[in-house]
């Protein structure tokens, strides 16, 4: 296996202002094509932590891979500090000043001073066009270690790696495992009791097949990843853990994709031709914009009614005064209520609607803080069902929004 370190840098990244997420993004695509993901490694904008940062780096892996730090700014240091490692200097590279031209005039911006200084890059390094931005990619080779430097900004790094890093590691490391991975999402388990339950199956895995569980909110991520020299031979071990996993876990298996929730509502949806709508109350609009964040949404998703004021529960969702007089907005009678109002309203096939107490306060002895009911429509069937789940504002909108998404893909394979 090729050792991959990650490190990604600015002080933004320390702090918590900003989440990395370059680096679980690029680790999956890395790890997909047989790379092994050995370090990640977070420093600030300091000149020498980079510098030690990079030494140690390239001290135990065979690539490394950097974001940030590389912007028209002061506290961009990164080209600096990379022509300090490398001992050399930075100069004016024409392909790289020719490409911010044609970027600045193709959205009528004006080329300044400091995103012309972009142009300037490492001597020794060879240089990868950013069809993105304006941050150059810069990659090097010493003592036999490969270190690619690019942008931190998200879209500009995942368009990098996609078109150029991923393949040129590809051809630049040669020999390596093959490696492949099988997902399982797994319902009605706790991880404990799923880990027991398989205990006799992981402990007779060969030595080269790993299981790791991966816990969330009602679902259990299960995956399956082995290594070996011949893609062959793996495939065929794979399927073999694969049979046996299917018989162990059967209808508890909901699915043998590594995707998430709201992607497989949308599969069944299209499959189904059906459409779907939210009512939310407690999960604010959490469901929709999962439900939306997939490309092609819009095939299936008619929208949502964040009903947060029971005006809004009545007006818009056709839902009983006298029954959010009687039973409070979070019962099972007004939920029930906004699912079928969803699905008049807004002329869908399917709904899913929510109504709780999410907190910090707001809860009472009857209904404390984490009540949440949930119901799921689809067509002339209504499915509801009370929920108790914690103290925590943003852990109850969470586990309302999975259990709701759950939910609904219960009823619909059924």
């Amino acid at each position: 296996m090729i050792n991959v370190e990650i490190i990604t840098i600015g002080d933004e990244l320390l702090i918590g202002q900003v989440v990395d997420t370059n680096s679980a993004w690029m680790a999956q695509e890395l790890n997909k094509i047989g790379f092994d993901i050995r370090y990640k490694t977070t420093v600030g904008d300091n000149e020498n932590d980079i510098v030690d940062a990079l030494g140690r780096a390239c001290s135990r892996a065979s690539a490394v891979l950097i974001t940030g730090g590389i912007g028209p700014t002061k506290d961009d240091i990164t080209k600096h500090t990379l022509c300090r490692f490398f001992n050399t200097r930075l100069i004016f590279d024409d392909r790289v000043f020719n490409t911010l031209e044609q970027m600045m005039k193709a959205s009528n911006r004006q080329l300044n001073e400091l995103t012309r200084n972009q142009a300037y890059v490492p001597e020794n390094c060879t240089v990868i066009q950013n069809q993105m931005g304006t941050a150059p990619i810069t990659w090097f080779e010493k003592d036999g270690v490969v270190v690619v430097s690019m942008p931190g900004v998200p879209y500009e790094m995942k368009n990098a790696m996609e078109k150029d890093i991923l393949p040129r590691l590809q051809v630049h490391f040669k020999a390596h495992d093959s490696i492949q991975h099988l997902t399982f999402w797994v319902t009605h388990y706790t991880e404990s009791l799923l880990a027991m339950h398989l205990e006799p199956f992981e402990d007779n895995l060969p030595e080269n097949i790993k299981l790791a569980y991966l816990p969330s909110y009602g679902l259990i991520r299960l995956r399956l990843t082995g290594r070996h020299s011949s893609e062959k031979i793996l495939s065929k071990q794979m399927d073999e853990q694969r049979v046996k996993l299917l018989e162990l876990l059967k209808n508890d298996i909901l699915a043998e994709k590594d995707q998430p929730l709201e992607m497989l509502i949308g599969e069944v949806l299209l499959k189904k031709k059906m459409t779907l709508a939210t009512a939310e109350s407690c999960t604010g609009g959490n469901i929709a914009h999962l439900i939306t964040s997939v490309p092609g949404s819009s095939r299936y998703f008619k929208g949502s009614i964040v009903a947060y004021a029971n005006e809004v529960k009545h007006e818009l969702l056709n839902v009983s005064s006298e029954d959010l007089a009687d039973f409070g907005a979070v019962s099972e009678q007004v939920v029930r209520q906004m699912a079928s109002g969803a699905l008049q309203t807004l002329h869908t096939d399917c709904a899913i609607a929510t109504s709780g107490v999410a907190g910090p306060e707001g809860g009472t002895a009857e209904k404390p803080v984490g009540t949440v009911w949930i119901a799921v429509a689809c067509k002339d069937k209504i499915v509801s069902k009370q929920f108790y789940f914690s103290k925590s504002r943003e852990n109850n909108i969470i586990r309302a929004t999975n259990t709701g998404m759950l939910m609904l893909l219960d009823l619909l394979q059924k």
